[in-house]
């Protein structure tokens, strides 16, 4: 794909401040994507935004506060990205929480379900809101969506069983949607990464990671970045074919 194969074209990425949503950022934008990037931290998106490069035609990126987990703030951010845009052709669903670090059956149902509730319910909220405005776009091809699961969802993973059961049910909903909209213009794809680098992952022991990190044959945790490249070609042209698909970056440690 060229440097500017997407020029002209705009996405949203969902929280895109930081981490593996504004590694994602970058790639686009060096692809030529002009983005929305969406975070909770609305001050931290508007700064990741202002941070990239402008677009191959000089146009800025928008930062916008949203928590995805929000019916009424989903809305409100979809309703500015179309306003500003016009045609959104590219969505990634990216944000989410890590949530309780314990097993199972010692996880507080609050604590659980907030995490059902950002990071599947989050999704699909983000979805219900953008996927009727990208079927309004012309032409046979309406655009992609890339929705960011865990290698967790097919694995899953002790003292994680809440953050594990939410990133399966997106693997369930992409494969759902996916079929859903493979006649109407729109490719729905889902990648699982192994553990990487980010702010998240801080959130847990040095024991713990060193425990991640043995389940991996490679021996080391996901670069942000390459997470960043397989998104980019999944919102590429040149993906053109596959649709309700789950892609590793798992180091070897996926068994299926």
């Amino acid at each position: 794909m060229s440097m500017n194969a997407q020029t002209g074209r705009a996405a949203i990425v969902t929280g895109g401040a930081r981490g593996i949503g504004l590694a994602i950022a970058r790639r686009l934008a060096a692809d030529g994507w002009r983005l929305a990037l969406w975070d909770r931290d609305a001050a931290g998106a508007i700064a990741a935004a202002a941070s990239l490069s402008p677009t191959h035609l000089g146009l800025d990126h928008l930062g916008i506060g949203c928590d995805i987990a929000d019916e009424a703030s989903v809305a409100a951010a979809a309703e500015t990205t179309w306003a500003a845009f016009g045609t959104v052709r590219g969505l990634v669903n990216n944000a989410g929480i890590l949530g309780p670090v314990a097993p199972l059956w010692l996880q507080a149902p609050a604590e659980f379900r907030k995490v059902i509730d950002v990071n599947l319910t989050g999704t699909f909220l983000v979805l219900a809101a953008c996927v009727p405005r990208m079927l309004e776009a012309e032409g046979p091809d309406r655009g992609r969506i890339v929705n960011v699961s865990s290698i967790q969802a097919k694995e899953g993973m002790p003292n994680a069983g809440a953050y594990a059961a939410s990133k399966a049910g997106i693997v369930a909903m992409t494969k759902s949607l996916g079929k859903e909209l493979a006649t109407h213009g729109i490719l729905v794809n889902c990648i699982t990464p192994a553990a990487a680098e980010t702010d998240m992952a801080n959130e847990i022991t040095p024991a713990r990671k060193a425990e991640i990190l043995a389940r991996i044959p490679m021996g080391r945790f996901v670069g942000v970045d390459e997470i960043a490249a397989m998104t980019g070609w999944l919102l590429s042209d040149d993906c053109s074919y596959s649709t309700g698909a789950v892609f590793d970056l798992s180091g070897g440690r996926a068994t299926y």
